[in-house]
């Protein structure tokens, strides 16, 4: 009896000590929700310079993806419905891509599909990503017209539904 009560505990300590930190978790994060959001500055697939202060004023979707990703390609058409809607009323979509060579891999992938909104490289030293700790694609953050995160989903979603477009429409009525 004895023994099975120490072995529970060894049990329960090794999971504390494993989540405590371990190696290969969710990198460090400094976003939080009803703070404002970490300032970047990527390229576009065109080579331009975009940072996130540039939308200010605007209600902006920020989403982290890679072509690889099942979930990230399934809800990139809803997101452009939402952006084709919303755009005019201030609605910015920036897909931040996160893979090592992202300009040669997301070309070949835009041959086959077409988006309006900007893609951003984060690339092989992934600062962005890093910077908003995601490590589960695709991840997206909400960010009101003043620049502050309002919501962070993880996993891939259909973006005219009605719980998520009303979100997005009740931020570009304020």
């Amino acid at each position: 009896m004895l023994f099975k009560k120490i072995s529970a505990l060894i049990v329960v300590v090794s999971g504390l000590l494993l989540l405590s930190g371990c190696p290969g978790g969710p990198p460090p994060s400094s976003v939080v929700i009803g703070e404002p959001a970490p300032e970047f500055t990527l390229l576009t697939m065109e080579g331009e310079r975009v940072s996130l202060s540039d939308f200010r004023g605007q209600v902006v979707v920020l989403n982290f993806w890679a072509t690889w990703c099942p979930p990230c390609r399934e809800e990139k058409p809803t997101m452009e419905q939402l952006y084709q809607q919303k755009k005019n009323d201030g609605l910015v979509i920036l897909a931040v891509n996160v893979e090592e060579n992202p300009h040669q891999v997301v070309s070949q992938y835009l041959l086959q599909h077409s988006y309006s909104f900007p893609i951003l490289l984060d690339g092989i030293k992934a600062e962005v990503q890093g910077l908003y700790g995601v490590f589960r694609y695709p991840e997206s953050y909400i960010i009101d017209r003043d620049g502050i995160v309002v919501d962070h989903f993880i996993g891939g979603r259909d973006w005219m539904n009605s719980s998520t477009y009303g979100k997005i429409e009740s931020l570009l009525k304020n």
